[in-house]
This record gives C-alpha cells, structure tokens and sequence, in this order.
C-alpha cells in the first residue's frame, strides 16, 4: 500500500470529479499557467488512490503538461459497484474513458503496480489513445503469490471478513510504520474504502493475469520504465526482461522503494520528463 507523507494537497493541484462515458470518476487535476504541451493520465495501484500521484503533479505542470490521476473504478472517492467490470479490459475501459474526459487527444499513459497492468491493456485495447506507455514499479503480467504478500489469502479473507478486520490483519501481519495520525488514519480509510468486488478483483488479477507485453508492444507506443531502488513487488529481473521485450531499459529512481511518486518525485520527474517531452 502507498502512503502519502502529507494529506495537503501542493498549489495548483485541485479535486476533481469526471463525468465520463465510464461514469464519474473522482480525480486530481492540474494544468499549467499556458497552452498545456500535452496531457498525462496517471493509474494508481492496488490499494492505491489519486493522491499516491500528488507530489508528481506539480513537477508535471512546471514542465508545461497537464495531469490527470484518478481512482480506479472501487477505490477510495470513485464508486463501484458489486455488478460494475472488473476484468482488466474494463479497468482500461475506463482509463480510455478518463483520457477522453481530457479532450487533448491522445495523452500519456502512466500506471503505477497494478495500474501498470491496466495501463498495457489499455494501450493494446486502443493505442491511439495514447502518446506514450510509462510502467511504473510494475510488471509484465501477474505478481503472484509470495510469502510475504499472501494474495490468495486475502481472497479469501475478502470473501468472509469486513474490510475494516481485513485492514486490522493486514497491519498486524505487517507491523506499524511511524508515521503522523493523520496520514495513519488516510491510510485506513483509503483501504476500507474499496468497493470489495474491485479490490477482489484486482488482486485475483495480480495472482492470474496474463502476460501483456506482446499485445501491447503492437501499439507501437514508446515505452518508459521505472523503479524505485528498494521496490518490493516484481522481482528485477522480471521488469529488467519486461523493459528489455519494449526495447529500453529501467530507470532506477534512487531512495525509493515501491511509490517513488512519493518517495522521490523530484529524480522521477526528473528522468521521465525528457522522455515525455521527446513525444
């Protein structure tokens, strides 16, 4: 789970709500003083939310882009439904949707973990869409089980306890970080607000997901790649061999570990935004 130093949200970020062919679609926006170069679509993780993307944006809008980061279809602020899509082509969907609510025209296309998945579905689904593909701490298709991050387990618990115990297990199994009570607080409602048939869903897709980089190497988008130096999810060799497949290489983005939009925005944005102003 991402979690956010400071609940302020920087100057010139604001909350938006979008209506979309998809739905509404609770978000963070920002847009530069002039003529935006291009927009960019940011896709959170599993349990992640909008604001997982906030220190980001501002960094984004100094170099002249606009920026969109929204929750997914279940989570925190964004509606779900128990009979909404859950399959990964639907989570796209309504990335596709969100990117039409810009009307820039095409935009880049950034997931992070989870949205990472999504946003290689998106860009196979419909590649004109997109201006870029940027992968952030993700991989080329399922996580899968690991010791440490027991998914299947969790389905199950999904499917018998309420996602206030789930949260009180999950901590317990974890230990407590130090952080302030408020952003402790962010974190627990942020988790416990997840539609469950979403959260279900997303983490029956990071244990079964395919792989997706052959269908989305078709789109003849540029691809990015990024990790933190510490990240804790797919193991380096796996987004090494996933970047090298997209014919680039990662960027390792120094003390961070699996949320460097949090933890170091300053060297991401800084190694990401020549690629984007290059398309």
């Amino acid at each position: 789970m991402s979690t956010p130093r400071t609940l302020r949200l920087p100057e010139h970020v604001v909350p938006v709500s979008l209506a979309t062919s998809r739905g509404t679609f609770a978000a963070l926006a920002t847009e530069p003083e002039d003529v935006p170069t291009a927009h960019v679509v940011l896709v959170p993780g599993w349990t992640g939310s909008k604001e997982d993307f906030a220190p980001l944006l501002p960094l984004l809008r100094a170099a002249g882009f606009s920026a969109t980061a929204y929750d997914q279809r279940g989570q925190l602020e964004t509606t779900g439904l128990p009979e909404d899509d859950y399959t990964l082509a639907g989570f796209a969907e309504d990335a596709v949707a969100v990117a039409e609510s810009a009307g820039a025209g095409p935009v880049h296309l950034l997931g992070h973990s989870f949205g990472g998945l999504v946003a290689q579905t998106a860009a196979a689904a419909q590649p004109e869409a997109w201006r870029s593909l940027t992968l952030l701490c993700t991989g080329p298709g399922a996580l899968g089980e690991d010791p440490q991050r027991p998914l299947s387990h969790l389905v199950e618990v999904l499917d018998r306890d309420s996602l206030e115990e789930v949260y009180g297990q999950l901590q317990a199994a974890r230990g407590r970080d130090e952080q302030p009570a408020d952003v402790e607080e962010f974190t627990r409602r942020k988790f416990v607000s997840n539609a469950v048939a979403s959260l279900r869903a997303m983490t029956v897709h990071l244990l079964e997901a395919p792989d997706l980089v052959e269908a989305a190497q078709k789109s003849g988008l540029p691809v990015f790649v990024a990790r933190g130096a510490d990240d804790d999810a797919w193991p380096f060799d796996v987004q090494d061999e996933m970047a090298r497949r997209y014919g680039t290489q990662v960027h390792v983005v120094p003390d961070s570990a699996h949320s460097p939009a949090i933890e170091n925005p300053e060297a991401l944005a800084a190694a990401w935004l020549p690629f984007l102003a290059d398309h």
